[in-house]
């Protein structure tokens, strides 16, 4: 029976750019237990808001607390094909995205917010499964992406603190009072 690898934090060397300030958020020294607590906290905190909060911009042409969901999920989707390909050693440089465009076509502001838990979800479950899958010689694998050098060790932890980060958005700016 194997043993659970504990994801513990990346090295300054394994990541660079705007990836850093994700990377710091985290702040976790297992990363499956950290994806595991931010799961349980957005979903309890989203399920809790009325439609008006749920469609509440605190500011012109800022989103709905459904589009920054709808991000998180697209975010968390693409953050972890990143870490698939490179586990996988594929080498290929992968393009950015431009998550303003994604967020203006996702049409999240129509849907039920019980309906985008449900995806977030299985994504999270999803993401949590693959990164469990990985051994140490996959976590350290590293390729380029949005023009920046990354490891897959430290994709994990972009995603966890793009949603830190998110989270305390939405407390300071959305829900503040």
């Amino acid at each position: 029976m194997q043993t659970q690898l504990i994801i513990t934090p990346p090295a300054p060397e394994e990541f660079s750019g705007y990836m850093g300030n994700y990377v710091q958020q985290a702040k976790t020294e297992n990363l499956i237990e950290g994806l595991t607590a931010s799961y349980v906290y957005i979903t309890g905190l989203v399920q809790g808001l009325t439609e008006e909060q749920l469609h509440f911009r605190y500011a012109e042409g800022k989103w709905s607390i459904k589009e920054l969901m709808v991000h998180l999920i697209d975010a968390e989707r693409i953050f972890s094909y990143r870490a698939l390909r490179f586990a996988r050693q594929d080498k290929t440089e992968l393009p950015g995205f431009d998550e303003n465009q994604y967020a203006k076509v996702s049409k999240a502001d129509s849907r039920d917010i019980n309906s985008i838990v449900a995806e977030y979800t299985s994504l999270r479950t999803s993401t949590i499964e693959l990164f469990k899958s990985f051994d140490d010689e996959a976590l350290q694998q590293r390729g380029v992406a949005s023009g920046q050098e990354v490891s897959v060790r430290a994709l994990g932890y972009v995603i966890l603190g793009h949603e830190v980060h998110h989270q305390k958005i939405i407390r300071e700016r959305y829900l503040k009072g």
